[in-house]
């Protein structure tokens, strides 16, 4: 059980001591996308939902999911994040969007789970908040790009599977 770093020398889970270690610079950048009808898609493009701005909320909601990653994910340590950026583009050959979420923090443990918690929530309040159009979307995809900093230094995802 010993090779495990969530789990002490008798089975059970703990959260991994960090106090050790020197804050470094850290980012970590995850993707996904949804896919919807065209139709819901130009709606969300012409920002003509009854809902509001799809992408502006999808946004605030992903940066404010990737803030609260150790409220969600048991064992995940509690960051002071010094930056949130997501970014929607319009893909027709979906059809549908790709999100891209990027976490800055200087810090003693990475954040690419508050880059993949932030991606996740973005792309499900879409479809939260096109639902009403389309309950057949389908979010997909959802994967570290990349991360840097620490002591396991940089790491960048090869070519992801088929969307």
């Amino acid at each position: 059980m010993s090779d495990f770093t969530h789990i002490d020398e008798t089975g059970r889970a703990r959260m991994v001591d960090v106090s050790s270690k020197n804050p470094t610079p850290r980012v970590a950048v995850a993707t996904g996308s949804i896919r919807m009808s065209s139709t819901t898609l130009d709606a969300i493009r012409s920002n003509s939902l009854g809902k509001g701005d799809v992408l502006g909320v999808a946004r605030i909601a992903g940066i404010m999911a990737a803030k609260k990653t150790s409220e969600l994910i048991p064992l995940c340590h509690q960051l002071a994040l010094t930056d949130v950026t997501i970014e929607f583009d319009f893909d027709a050959s979906l059809p549908g969007l790709r999100a891209e979420a990027q976490v800055k923090t200087l810090d003693r443990t990475g954040v690419e789970m508050e880059a993949l918690t932030a991606v996740s929530i973005a792309l499900l309040t879409i479809y939260d908040m096109a639902k009403a159009l389309d309950r057949g979307m389908t979010i997909t995809s959802i994967a570290l790009l990349e991360k840097s900093g620490g002591k396991s230094g940089d790491w960048k995802r090869g070519e992801i599977e088929p969307r």
